[in-house]
């Protein structure tokens, strides 16, 4: 037994699930991702099951062992089976009858090969027995050693089953492989390149985003720019170069700062990223922030002086400023010149308004439209006076705005 299998083995609840539903007529296996990543001495975080077993047979076995049964997707011979909290998706092995390019409509089977082969990649079609076998009906053994991630048979074909697929096989590359995108999977993928335009909006997100934080995302992303395929996903002109420069930069995953440096030059392909990506309010409020904060320094084209970070900050706050630098640098293709302005927004204060709606009331100005006028006022004169600590300096500013404000009445 390898070693990889034998550790997977000695998870005592995986283990104790295979138990339950493994003999007595039917046989269950670990398949997919956690016999990849073992293999590959990667974390594993999720253990699917698969077995010969119809739900109803898998839900009974399991309850009579004492265990707690979750029916999450029957219909599709899926049930979770709960060891204390760890949850284990069991499905049932199936046959496809017909695929549209976004879902199958599929027949429960017994053969673990054909189940194998109805899968999308070789290295995710590996099942581990409770004996410790490994079944390898694709080669998928033999791509793990060379780091390749290739479909399984017919690349247009496995495309055609679920467009998803194009994604998945870029980011499964630049997460699992090494060197050039397999070179039949990039031709099928670019010859049927229309067919995500059947995907959800939802879906395309999820694959994006992970393909963004992956372990080789900028390289993998700039070969798929080379070939024309990622500008009319995005509708936008991809900018392999600069998320290649961010990901230096910023070496931690992080898929909006990522996404932002790819795709995002000014607020408005903020607010089109979000349509396209369904992405959230906050993320859009992000990005948005982040090419505010671009604009303002490409003013120059240079690293700003401190006094124009502060301004930065003040205006924006630390993590736009951050985010807007980062896409400075990057685009620039300087970050060593770049560093001390990246270092200045992370240390320099922030300035905080020494001034309320208080300060102007207790002036005589009445709450109102007025008073959040002249609230705005004062603070765009202290930051132009440079922030200003000394009380007396604050005083003139408040006067003087207190001033206008009563003349305007």
């Amino acid at each position: 037994m390898r070693p990889e299998a034998a550790s997977l083995l000695a998870h005592a609840p995986l283990a104790r699930v295979l138990d339950v539903l493994d003999g007595d007529g039917e046989e269950a296996r670990l398949v997919g991702g956690a016999v990849r990543n073992a293999l590959m001495q990667r974390p594993v975080s999720d253990h699917d099951i698969a077995t010969t077993a119809p739900p109803e047979i898998v839900m009974a076995r399991a309850q009579a062992a004492g265990l707690k049964v979750k029916p999450t997707g029957i219909a599709h011979g899926t049930v979770t089976v709960l060891v204390g909290r760890q949850p284990f998706e069991v499905t049932t092995l199936r046959e496809d009858i017909e695929t549209d390019g976004r879902h199958a409509v599929v027949c429960f089977g017994r053969d673990f090969a054909q189940d194998a082969l109805r899968r999308d990649f070789t290295i995710n079609a590996l099942s581990l027995s409770r004996d410790g076998t490994i079944h390898d009906y694709a080669g998928g053994l033999d791509d793990l050693a060379r780091r390749r991630v290739r479909f399984i048979g017919d690349p247009a074909t496995r495309i055609r089953e679920d467009y998803l697929r194009i994604l998945r096989f870029f980011r499964f590359s630049a997460e699992y492989g090494e060197g050039p995108l397999d070179a039949d999977g990039l031709a099928a993928a670019i010859a049927l390149r229309d067919g995500l335009a059947r995907l959800s909006r939802e879906r395309v997100r999820v694959e994006l985003l992970k393909l963004l934080v992956a372990r080789r995302a900028a390289e993998v992303t700039a070969e798929i720019a080379g070939t024309g395929l990622l500008g009319p996903l995005l509708r936008s002109v991809p900018q392999p170069r600069r998320l290649a420069a961010a990901v230096a930069l910023v070496p931690e995953a992080d898929a909006m700062l990522r996404l932002a440096a790819l795709a995002a030059i000014v607020p408005e392909d903020a607010a089109r990223l979000q349509e396209l990506l369904r992405l959230s309010n906050a993320e859009a409020a992000r990005l948005d922030g982040a090419t505010r904060v671009l604009t303002r320094l490409h003013v120059s084209r240079e690293p700003p002086p401190r006094d124009t970070i502060r301004g930065l900050l003040f205006t924006f706050g630390r993590a736009a400023v951050a985010d807007g630098a980062v896409l400075a640098a990057a685009q620039s293709g300087d970050g060593a010149m770049w560093s001390r302005a990246l270092d200045d927004v992370a240390t320099v204060a922030v300035p905080v308004l020494p001034f309320g709606a208080d300060d102007l009331i207790a002036r005589g100005l009445a709450p109102g439209r007025a008073l959040g006028e002249a609230l705005r006022r004062l603070s765009a004169l202290w930051q132009a006076a440079g922030f200003p600590n000394d009380k007396s300096t604050q005083e003139a500013l408040l006067e003087k705005v207190v001033a206008t404000a009563v003349d305007d009445r």
